[in-house]
């Protein structure tokens, strides 16, 4: 006898469930995101005040560089530097300057040699308001002969006018030691503004009857 074969049944859907696939519900676009407002531009910090000090002693160097006094020069701008690190901006132009200054000291023809061509110079470095030349080279000439009139002259005129009256008055007296006619000079020159209030001074200058005329070099 033939058994019967049986049939593959189907599996039918449980109660409650479906097998349709939910349909997919379409998102909504995306908001537009606002563009963000460009930040406003900071106002730039303001500038440190410059030391009215440090202003004051750049306008002397520049002074003593404007008259061709490179050693003046050079020596204000190297106090300032030292005195007033934190002033950048002023440092970088003085910097510049003393530079220059430099490089025209490095070019100046060969040092006088003899004892009137220092006081020569020594006179014209005066004139010219540089008084660390001018010392330098009148104590050249005091090294070889203290008692130089005319070089302790020059020299009390650079003490005075480096504010020092008692190293002037002291030059001055020696200078009238060595030549009383110095006086006649010492009278009328504008270096000595600084002594023109001391007793000394003027008991020193005060013109004996018939004293001669004492010159140095025409001044200015």
């Amino acid at each position: 006898m033939v058994s019967a074969l049986k049939m593959p049944t189907r599996a039918r859907p449980k109660p409650g469930r479906t097998t349709r696939k939910p349909h997919s519900t379409p998102r909504a676009p995306k908001a537009a995101q606002p563009t963000p407002a460009p930040a406003r531009p900071q106002p730039a910090p303001p500038a440190p005040l410059v030391d009215a000090r440090a202003i004051a002693m750049f306008e002397q160097g520049m002074a003593s560089l404007q008259k061709h006094a490179y050693g003046a020069a050079a020596e204000t701008f190297k106090r300032l530097i030292d005195q007033f690190p934190g002033e950048r901006a002023l440092l970088e132009r003085t910097r510049v300057y003393l530079e220059l200054c430099e490089r025209e000291l490095r070019r100046k023809p060969a040092a006088p040699k003899t004892v009137e061509e220092r006081l020569t110079a020594a006179t014209a470095a005066l004139n010219n308001d540089d008084d660390p030349t001018a010392a330098r080279l009148v104590k050249s000439v005091l090294d070889a002969d203290a008692n130089h009139d005319l070089a302790l002259y020059l020299m009390a005129a650079v003490e005075a006018r480096r504010g020092d009256a008692t190293a002037a008055m002291a030059f001055l007296t020696r200078a009238f030691n060595s030549n009383p006619e110095v006086r006649a000079q010492a009278r009328h020159d504008d270096d000595f503004e600084l002594l023109r209030g001391l007793d000394a001074f003027k008991a020193l200058v005060e013109p004996p009857p018939g004293a001669g005329g004492f010159r140095r070099g025409r001044r200015r």
